[in-house]
């Protein structure tokens, strides 16, 4: 036995006792660490909350603060509270990219007084105008969840407004009958969630009920149990506490919108009972509050839920970084250094309308556009789906034929021409009312007119055809005799180029190239009077009217039809006998035909083709109609001592022996009898086609019809080659100082007279230095091209000496034509009853002012009496480097408002921007008013983006305003001069007063920059409840 050391055991135990606790104290410790990961420890840390739930908070742009998902407790009294998936609403942030914080809180811990009064009705709150059938396209809503579009209450937990596009939330508090576990579930069309906290405080609210995620799941009324999610498990409550809940809702334009809440005791066999008047009470009384008043509403992980988006890839172009959405805050180089870079010269264009004359609204027809290099994206490719106008391509055309004609599909040996191709396809076109008239395209397809048949192509033996097709069955055209027709122009798709090379994406099979500018025309069989088969031969019979077909010569078609399907009624029924036996056949609707080789027998008479050859003993009474086969029905014809191939069976009773070896042919091939062979794809197929640049196709007018086009686009060469000219210029001037790091923009406004204005925004690196940015105007002057003064009267040739030798362009600096860096701009609104725009708009201009620091514009509010905010204390409140508010009493008129706002403005030498509230900026708003407006030279109408109902500027759906020029910035003076507002005619109305205005800057020589700008966007909104407009029935609400 081992010597143990008891003495020495006794003299340590106190050491050993101490060991002993320190390792069970280290234990412990790694335990509670294990355990608090997943989150079953004891909460006791700071930070966290009642629940479990881990709070931060930080405030977002706005001012307001939201939550993230929440990290809630493993409650066995909760019912599907899951991990919540971030579909929330992107904030309000100008400058894109960049790491994204965590989503700021602002969680509700203390509620208001609460009254007895409070009792039977519960707090509503309506955001309309939105698209979607999903909770989370409610909380992306611009103005959710503290400026809704209407505030009133309800009485019970059932709403069906009879409306949509909009989003409901309704909160309150909820008073249990009795005390015991309680279960509750909502139904509603569309998606909804119903929220409830553990005792009256919003911040505790977690999620026990919901229907759908995504937008197409719905219940019918009173459908409690549709989905798992929408039963909550059971939750203790007590009849001597209530519990603050909440529900969202949100309805999209289709079905029967309604949203209620249910409950019932956890009893077996108990059904779910709307949650009535009894049982509810409001979380605050909002009748005597304004609209802009929005520190009672109550902000719960509901309301916040999800925070920021995912990072993904952005939907639209013209999302991704450019370089120019932040150059303005490079420092400027001083315009005074660059004078004598290049020789001033006369800037007077030719494009000018000065003192013309023009009528009403013709001035959008000379706005023209101006070029833009590099690409700036601002061409809506997303959108491209449903409107591909910038193709210049037909509708009608494109849904047909999609876009084969540009591409050349390579030939297989043995293929015929491409005339022939198109003739084949032409073959194809079967309705007549599918063909435009000539009056509505020009026609480019002329030469494919049916001719008559020359004597010398007649006779040809026809080749082996087989083609793939759509058939369909017109309606017989009138007949008359042949003497009698005159020739007709066909309504061919005029805009279709030859030749075009495909059709529908099948490639044709190899055939032998064989001509023949024959027409051809099948003709059917109907019961009718008798008629012989000579007087079937030589009867002229029309053509269908204006289709147009030159295949190759074919000779008699037989029609043979395959069995009548089960479900469809048997035609009358004609017995005719076949040429090669005796035996009846029941002829039915003719679908496809079979061609046989007669020689001199199968040419074409006159303008139809001969029928099948009858029996002169049948006394079948038939009746000739022209109609149409696609070729795919027309086979080749027979060859002699060759066995025709499998194709589709007969009618019953048509046993020749021809058929008799098809039907085996088909039955070996394992292929069903009477059906319809399938169209041969050749996956082999491929073509040819070149490197196209549609934006060639463009020009620089005013284009009104396309509007997700956008800015045209300036070829490199072109601005590569000024900006040399003038990098050699301003190098030769100041010693070689600066090189040129790369060129953010070019602009360039075409006159073919007398030479290009130019703006090139350059990024220079000087040497010794640091940055700097490059934005001036330059004139690229045609060699000989008479210029004028600035003013653009007595034009004289330039001198000779300025005219190089090689008569080439001449870059020089446009006199009076330099815009200032430093210029005011004035922001001109007038509002009236828009609480909720009125404070996104103040909110944006804040955060303009912060981001930028900028302090160079001043925002004037016209207010028409608006009855829903106190518009000039939230002037005030806001944090805004200059402001006026103005008040006006009687109607909305926004000419009058305009011309209001800029009769404050007191320097004549700053910028009004006539403005509107629903606009979303681009952080270099400010910066491009200033480049495109020039004293008495330039004025600024950007296009802005109209967004789609349920779009926000971080995912844009939408089009560009083309014809909208309501957003408007030029100089004060230039302004008085052309006679302001027209507020005589546009008194009571909008709509037409900028078109108006438009023309007489254009008549007294403005030029008018019409670009379309990055991130700028026209808010979705209706005129529902704006302004003067009421309501038929009055309700108790509040609306903004």
């Amino acid at each position: 036995m081992p010597w143990f050391p008891v003495k020495k055991v006794r003299k340590q135990m106190k050491l050993l006792l101490l060991l002993l606790l320190l390792t069970c104290a280290a234990w412990l410790t790694y335990v509670h660490r294990s355990l608090v990961r997943p989150g079953r420890a004891l909460r006791q840390r700071l930070g966290y909350g009642r629940d479990g739930e881990k709070l931060t908070g930080v405030t977002d742009g706005r001012g307001v603060r939201a939550v993230s998902s929440t990290q809630r407790a493993e409650d066995s009294s909760e019912s599907h509270e899951e991990e919540q998936v971030p579909e929330g609403r992107v904030p309000n942030m100008l400058f894109r990219g960049g790491a994204r914080k965590p989503p700021p809180l602002n969680l509700t811990h203390q509620t208001p007084p609460w009254r007895e009064e409070f009792k039977g009705q519960v707090n509503l709150h309506v955001f309309e105008d939105w698209c979607g059938g999903a909770v989370g396209h409610l909380r992306r809503n611009l103005h959710f969840p503290l400026f809704p579009h209407t505030r009133t209450t309800v009485t019970k937990l059932a709403v069906s407004p009879k409306w949509k596009n909009y989003g409901l939330r309704i909160f309150g508090f909820i008073h249990p009958a009795r005390d015991g576990d309680i279960q509750f579930s909502v139904a509603s069309d569309d998606n909804s969630e119903f929220w409830l906290s553990l005792d009256e405080s919003p911040a505790a609210a977690q999620l026990v009920a919901f229907v759908g995620k995504t937008g197409s799941e719905w219940t019918a009324p009173g459908e409690f149990t549709k989905f798992s999610s929408q039963v909550s498990k059971p939750r203790r409550l007590m009849a001597s506490r209530r519990y603050y809940f909440e529900l969202l809702h949100k309805q999209d334009d289709k079905g029967s919108d309604h949203v209620e809440v249910g409950w019932r005791a956890f009893l077996p066999g108990l059904k779910f009972e709307i949650i009535g008047s009894a049982h509810i009470s409001l979380y605050t009384d909002e009748s005597s509050l304004k609209m802009d008043h929005v520190t009672h509403v109550p902000q719960s992980p509901a309301s916040h839920v999800g925070g920021y988006p995912p990072n993904k890839e952005p939907s639209a172009d013209m999302l991704q970084p450019d370089p120019r959405d932040t150059f303005f805050l490079t420092p400027r180089m001083e315009p005074l250094s660059l004078e004598n870079v290049l020789e001033p010269c006369a800037y007077a264009p030719t494009y000018v309308l000065k003192d013309f004359p023009i009528a009403r609204y013709q001035g959008l027809q000379f706005v023209y556009l101006s070029f833009i290099y590099p690409n700036d994206h601002t061409r809506l490719t997303h959108m491209e789906t449903d409107n591909k106008c910038f193709y210049r391509e037909s509708p009608l055309y494109l849904e047909r034929f999609g876009f084969y004609k540009y591409m050349k599909m390579d030939k297989e040996e043995g293929e015929e021409d491409e005339e022939e191709e198109v003739q084949r396809r032409a073959f194809l076109f079967l309705n007549p009312d599918d063909f435009l008239d000539d009056e509505d395209e020009q026609g480019l397809l002329d030469s494919l007119e049916p001719t008559d048949v020359s004597p010398r192509q007649s006779h040809r033996t026809p080749t082996p055809t087989t083609s793939a097709g759509t058939t369909a069955t017109p309606t017989p055209p009138m007949t008359s005799p042949l003497d009698k027709q005159t020739p007709r122009h066909s309504r061919a798709l005029n805009w279709a180029p030859r030749p075009l090379p495909l059709f529908l994406g099948r490639a044709p099979p190899p055939r032998t190239v064989e001509k023949s500018p024959s027409k051809v025309y099948v003709t059917r069989v109907r019961p009718g009077q008798r008629s012989s088969p000579k007087a079937l031969r030589d009867s002229p019979w029309p053509p269908f009217p204006g289709v147009f077909l030159r295949p190759k010569p074919l000779p008699r078609v037989q029609l043979r039809v395959p069995p009548h399907p089960p479900w469809t009624p048997h035609p009358p029924r004609t017995q005719g006998y076949r040429t090669s036996g005796s035996k009846v056949t029941e002829l039915k609707p003719p679908v496809r035909a079979q061609t046989t080789q007669r020689g001199q027998e199968g040419q074409v008479h006159g303008q139809g083709l001969m029928v099948p050859t009858v029996d002169l003993n049948s006394s079948v009474e038939t009746q000739p109609v022209t109609s149409f086969m696609s070729l795919s029905q027309v086979s080749r014809p027979q060859l002699p001592g060759e066995v025709e191939e499998g194709e589709d069976d007969g009618a019953p009773g048509d046993e020749a022996t021809s058929e008799d070896s098809e039907e085996e042919e088909e039955q070996a091939a394992g292929r069903p009898l009477g059906r319809w062979r399938e169209d041969a794809i050749d996956w082999q197929r491929t073509f040819s086609v070149g490197a196209m640049d549609f934006e060639l196709l463009r020009s620089d007018w005013n284009d009104l019809r396309c509007n997700v086009s956008g800015n045209l686009q300036l070829p490199e060469a072109e601005a590569v080659d000024v900006v040399a000219q003038y990098m050699e210029r301003l190098n030769a001037r100041h010693g070689g100082r600066f090189s040129l790091l790369r060129i953010v923009n070019v602009e360039k406004r075409r006159d073919s007279a007398r030479g290009s204005r130019f703006l090139l925004e350059l990024e220079l690196q000087e040497r010794g230095g640091g940055r700097q940015r490059l934005s001036e105007y330059v004139f690229l002057r045609l060699p000989g091209a008479r210029i004028g003064d600035e003013d653009g009267e007595s034009p004289e040739p330039p001198p000779a000496a300025s005219i190089p030798p090689d008569s080439r362009p001449e870059l020089c600096r446009p006199l009076h034509l330099a815009w200032r860096q430093d210029v005011m701009v004035h922001f001109i609104v007038p509002v009236k009853n828009q609480a909720r725009w009125v404070v996104q708009f103040l909110s944006d201009m804040t955060a303009l002012h912060v981001h930028t620091g900028d302090s160079h514009f001043s925002i004037i509010l016209v207010d028409f009496e608006s009855e829903d905010m106190d518009v000039e204390r939230a002037l005030r409140a806001a944090k805004l480097p200059r402001y006026q508010y103005l008040r006006r009493t009687g109607n909305f008129e926004r000419s009058a408002g305009l011309q209001t706002g800029v009769d404050a403005v007191e320097d004549p030498s700053s910028i009004v921007f006539l403005c509107d509230l629903h606009i979303h900026f681009p952080p270099n708003i400010l910066d491009s008013i200033r480049k495109h407006c020039v004293e008495g030279k330039l004025a600024f109408a950007p296009v802005v983006m109209r967004l789609g109902c349920g779009s926000s500027p971080w995912d844009p759906h939408g089009y560009w305003e083309v014809n909208g020029f309501g957003l408007f910035g030029i100089f004060k003076s230039d302004f008085d001069r052309v006679g302001g507002m027209n507020t005589e005619e546009f008194r009571d109305q909008w709509g037409g007063e900028d078109w108006e205005l438009l023309d007489r800057v254009l008549q007294a020589g403005l030029e008018v920059e019409r670009l379309r700008l990055r991130h700028f966007y026209h808010h979705y909104h209706s005129k529902r409840g704006m302004w003067t407009t009421r309501s038929r029935k009055g309700a108790r609400t509040q609306r903004s």
